[in-house]
């Protein structure tokens, strides 16, 4: 897949540390990103192939513990690394051109374990891949790279400058733009069809901004008890996958 170049906003200085089992694996694992240090437990690291020059710090549990923030669940492994070099929107559509899988937008979700939960979804249901905004999006970080458990890895992500700017471009490579709201008078059921999808998700409270709602074919709501007013967005995104997946 074509790539344009690491992120400016991430400096060597500023390499993000992602800890667990999952996400350091799954880091080390992935051709396309440069592991730069790992600490672990002896435990931990003996069950791990190690590239022969990778920088390795024997550690003990509660070293581990100071090197990620507090209560993180590192499971005796710590690594640094380089962030994924950037994909263009226009490379990931040309990927997905033949084939039917749903694409996934996020409008201004900010926080990193709904973002990393939505990676997971989308690895999950064989998504195409996820869009963000490059300023109103988290950076790849520890807490983000755990909650994806290691679908950072492995589901392409594109920050783009102007989210309606890319859902035009996203419309011209054939997706149906589905933006998911509490407003909207139709289900996703009944809106979905057979052609391919790009499903559009808002920040939780906020939702979806005016503008992003007017760049999508429909909105539609899925068909919640009225004992609960909202789900969690990663919650949304999974059922709604689930739903896409099944139709």
């Amino acid at each position: 897949m074509a790539r344009r170049g690491h992120r400016p906003s991430q400096a060597p200085s500023n390499r993000p540390r992602f800890w667990g089992r999952h996400a350091v694996t799954a880091a080390l694992a992935n051709p396309e990103r440069t592991v730069r240090k790992i600490w672990g437990t002896r435990e931990a690291l003996a069950n791990l192939q190690l590239p022969p020059l990778l920088p390795v710090v024997f550690a003990d549990a509660a070293d581990l513990g100071r090197m990620v923030p507090s209560d993180a669940p590192h499971q005796g492994l710590v690594a640094e690394v380089d962030p994924l070099e950037e994909i263009w929107l226009g490379d990931l559509l040309e990927q997905g051109r033949d084939d039917s899988r749903p694409l996934i937008v996020l409008d201004q979700v900010t926080d990193p374990h709904n973002v990393g939960a939505v990676l997971r979804s989308a690895a999950a249901f064989d998504a195409l891949g996820i869009v963000t905004q490059d300023r109103h999006a988290p950076p790849e970080s520890g807490a983000l790279a755990r909650s994806a458990s290691g679908a950072l890895e492995s589901v392409p992500w594109v920050r783009v400058v102007n989210l309606a700017r890319a859902l035009d471009e996203i419309a011209e490579a054939g997706f149906w733009r589905i933006g998911l709201t509490g407003h909207a008078s139709q289900t996703l059921g009944d809106t979905m069809g057979q052609g391919r999808i790009a499903l559009v998700l808002g920040a939780e409270g906020e939702g979806m901004r005016q503008n992003t709602e007017a760049h999508c074919d429909q909105l539609a709501k899925l068909p919640i008890s009225p004992k609960v007013e909202s789900l969690n967005i990663s919650n949304a995104a999974a059922i709604a996958l689930y739903a896409i997946a099944t139709r």
